[in-house]
């Protein structure tokens, strides 16, 4: 609504003048040399740019044409109300009345909308301070406010526009915004449907009916999109589940007259319910017609879903892009029995031609050299071409851990119908960091970090860092050297240095002191594409001290073997196929390692481990992982026990959650039954993984519940399954920029006696 104070002049006051003006114009200004042009009233407006509008300039013969064009042209400028044109001897006088200049706008009102919104609409419609003021302009600035209002579901908000005027040919412009409630969904009808139920209808849609919580979930709120997507859904639920010929006969959305309560009704024809029939594949690029029918989903005699269709076409397609067929295309030729009420499908595969690839083209690296992403591209120049390495040299690129986004895009080669370019295209990110902070692990306390890392040293792919790291319990010292690519094979190598100080007088452990230096050699060889070889080399130097509340399980070790030169080596086998290592949604990881000190050592003792983690996606972005992690040492030659340093540990947030860190197993005898770790150690998870809601999109925070079993056994003690400890609960996890983040409460379902309980746990800093 416009309500304009003072007689602003209207549309048709202007025409009105506007037609008496060319009519006394045509009287009056006739056959005459204009010698000199004035301009008479403009306030605001430059008179050069009067003059820049004008089409008359000195020397030229004024008729009734050019004055009318005169007048048709300034008025299209819309700077002015009234124009006219005058003679004084050869003289043309323009007298122009201008419209008023704004000078002002403001509009209150507004909670739902923010400021920025209301400014974007100003800024298109062009009713800012300072520009001319135009009725229509107003009136197109009121409909586009309430349209934002609208597309939220606030089709009762209303705009109410006061017009000032102010000295100086000014105006100012006030508008009172009444937002209004938002519309609610009252009533949502299915008509026609019998085979399945209104309810089951529904609940496939998003929109729902106005609730007892809607304030809370925002439940009733209507939005054109999310209709037609409802639609969508109801169209594919019945198409998967037979309805070949299902229809949506109308759609109706009325709203009541106080635009608060909104009305959906929706008619549809179910149609019969069709199931498959015979299943034929008609070409294939090579592969046998068994080949190609066993990627189709669908199943004869079962009932027509077109989830399975789209599901077999992708297979066969996806099959032949993996073995060059980039442009392959998969038809389905359908048969329909209507009175049999049996589909038969024949798939047509057109696998078109094999294709090359010429070129592979890189963009967006800055830094990084192009050997360093072209080391990681499965696909090849002058290759066939192959969907499935294209993929994995996406993943192996982001694995990198050098980009924030990685494409690659296919183009066609002009002229060839058999060569295509890969367009690599990465957006890099800062790999070389100082790092200061502090964090927070369960096992350890609080703990300060001083980190110098370079992840991608002079854009090679190597690596380079210094790390200091202090907590109650160990302060540890760390440098380390890496070439990812010390072979072209891809053979990586390392070189490390390392000093760590161990007081364990404030952990949940038995208390001892240890410093230990050590230095080595570390190799990982790629065997096949997800598969590798690790081995290490390393000399360690190790300084055993007991302290007052050593128990005697470890003092008697110390007493034998204070001081340690040991030379170890380990060696590990692993398989990673996750499709990523921080938040994994499908693959798994599967490794088995050992390390041993060499005859000769001061210390001869062996470890075996094997540990997996395996990540299926089921629906969605829920997310299954199990895990497991097994562990056995012992020691040999002059040593009949794994030494204690070298014990296996469980509880705590990196293993069975519930029970405080590292405090499962045997313990000491001394009064405080300190912790003393095993040399068996058995651990096992089953965890699922959620988003969180309002959150579904993210990528660095999510949602868990959990089942956590584990226990360490000691040299004298044999497994035994009811001594494995059980625990249930539920956490968050959040890939934060200081950090990884977790926070988890857990439940023991069988504690006994004398264990640790600890229901809240929370790391800063690590992985679980």
């Amino acid at each position: 609504m416009i309500n304009s104070a003072n007689a602003i002049s209207g549309l048709t006051k202007i025409a009105a003048l506007l037609l008496s003006g060319w009519l006394l114009s045509a009287q009056a200004l006739e056959g005459f040399v204009v010698s000199d042009i004035r301009v008479e009233g403009a306030q605001n407006i430059e008179v050069g740019t009067i003059f820049n509008y004008l089409p008359v300039k000195v020397g030229d013969t004024i008729d009734n044409d050019l004055t009318n064009q005169s007048i048709k042209a300034l008025f299209a400028t819309g700077f002015f109300r009234d124009v006219e044109l005058r003679q004084e001897g050869n003289v043309l006088i323009v007298i122009v009345a201008e419209r008023p200049a704004i000078a002002s706008v403001e509009y209150s009102g507004n909670k739902d909308l923010s400021d920025e919104k209301i400014d974007e609409a100003l800024n298109q419609t062009g009713v800012t301070e300072g520009q001319i003021f135009n009725d229509p302009l107003l009136e197109q600035l009121v409909q586009a406010i309430e349209e934002r209002y609208f597309a939220r579901g606030r089709y009762s908000a209303s705009v109410d526009a006061v017009v000032t005027p102010l000295d100086l040919n000014r105006v100012a412009i006030s508008l009172d915004i009444d937002e209004g409630r938002i519309a609610r969904i009252k009533e949502i009808n299915i008509i026609g449907n019998e085979a399945f139920s209104e309810s089951e209808l529904l609940s496939e849609m998003s929109l729902s009916e106005e609730s007892w919580h809607s304030a809370i979930s925002q439940s009733g709120r209507y939005a054109k999109e999310e209709l037609l997507a409802d639609i969508e859904s109801l169209r594919s639920f019945y198409l998967d589940r037979g309805f070949m010929n299902f229809q949506l006969l109308s759609s109706d959305v009325s709203i009541s007259q106080n635009k608060q309560d909104i009305f959906i009704s929706l008619a549809l024809a179910e149609g019969e319910r069709f199931s498959v029939g015979e299943i034929a594949v008609e070409g294939g690029g090579g592969f046998s017609a068994q080949d190609l029918i066993a990627l189709v989903s669908m199943v004869k005699g079962e009932f027509f879903s077109r989830k399975d269709l789209v599901a077999s076409r992708s297979a066969i397609e996806q099959l032949l892009g993996d073995h060059g067929y980039a442009f392959a295309n998969v038809n389905t030729i359908t048969d329909i029995g209507e009175d049999t009420q049996r589909v038969d499908f024949v798939f047509a595969v057109d696998p078109g031609p094999l294709v090359y690839v010429r070129k592979i083209n890189i963009s967006g690296n800055q830094a990084t050299r192009d050997e360093v992403i072209r080391r990681e591209v499965r696909q090849l120049e002058s290759s066939v071409f192959s969907a499935e390495k294209i993929r994995r040299s996406r993943e192996r690129i982001r694995r990198l851990g050098f980009f924030d986004d990685v494409n690659i895009e296919t183009a066609s080669v002009p002229g060839a119908v058999d060569q295509v370019d890969l367009a690599i295209s990465v957006k890099e990110r800062a790999t070389g960091n100082f790092m200061f902070g502090a964090g927070y692990a369960d096992s350890d306390g609080i703990f300060l970090v001083a980190e110098v890392h370079r992840a991608n040293l002079f854009g090679t792919g190597r690596e380079l860092s210094l790390e200091f790291e202090a907590s109650k319990i160990d302060q540890v010292f760390d440098i380390e050297y890496r070439n990812p690519y010390h072979t072209a094979e891809g053979v990586s190598r390392a070189f490390f240095l390392n000093r760590e100080q161990i007081d364990t007088d404030s952990a949940t452990t038995a208390d001892y002191s240890s410093q230990t230096t050590g230095a080595g050699i570390r190799y990982k060889i790629p065997m096949s594409e997800y598969n590798a070889l690790s081995f290490s080399a390393a000399f360690e130097q190790i300084d055993l001290e007991e302290n007052l509340n050593t128990p005697l399980e470890y003092r008697s070790f110390i007493d034998l073997h204070p001081d340690n030169t040991n030379f170890n080596l380990s060696t590990g086998f692993s398989k990673d196929t996750r499709d990523s290592i921080f938040f994994p949604k499908t693959g798994f990881y599967r490794r088995i390692s050992g390390e041993a000190a060499i005859p000769g050592s001061d210390l001869e003792y062996y470890k075996v481990s094997l540990r997996g983690s395996w990540y299926r996606r089921l629906t969605g972005r829920l997310v299954l992982s199990l895990r497991g992690d097994v562990g056995y040492g012992d020691g040999y030659g002059g040593l009949d026990q794994l030494p204690f340093f070298k014990n296996y540990y469980a509880g705590g947030a990196s293993s069975v959650r519930g029970f405080e860190s590292r405090s499962l197993g045997p313990v000491s005898s001394n009064l405080e039954s300190d912790p003393l770790g095993g040399n068996v150690r058995t651990v096992a998870s089953i965890e699922m993984f959620a988003p969180i809601p309002g959150l579904e999109d993210s990528n660095d925070k999510r949602l868990s519940v959990f089942f956590d079993s584990g226990q360490v056994f000691g040299e004298d003690q044999n497994f035994e399954f009811d001594q494995l400890r059980l625990s249930l609960g539920a956490g968050f996890h959040w890939f934060s920029p200081v950090g990884p983040i977790s926070l988890s409460y857990a439940y023991p379902l069988n504690d006994k006696a004398g264990d640790d309980v600890k229901k809240i746990q929370f790391t800063l800093g690590t992985v679980r």
